[in-house]
């Protein structure tokens, strides 16, 4: 099981200016994350995505978090 405040410390650890908001879908392994961050300005949607869940690489390996929806924007 992982806690929201984990899953946005991954995150932040990985994209200091990120502001993260996290919502259980379905148990605490089932996720809906929307992240905006600075660090998105000027990438795909593919390379946002990609960013965040290289923060979470370990997590979605283990099965820790099993689902993963994922919105991410840059604050501008």
């Amino acid at each position: 099981m992982i806690t929201k405040t984990e899953v946005i410390n991954l995150i932040t650890k990985k994209l200091p200016s990120s502001k993260v908001f996290v919502e259980n879908i379905k148990g605490n392994d089932h996720l809906q994350v929307t992240v905006i961050a600075s660090e998105f300005n000027g990438l795909s949607l593919v390379k946002q995505h990609q960013l965040v869940y290289s923060a979470l690489k370990e997590e979605l390996a283990s099965e820790t978090i099993h689902a993963l929806a994922l919105k991410t924007e840059s604050p501008n």
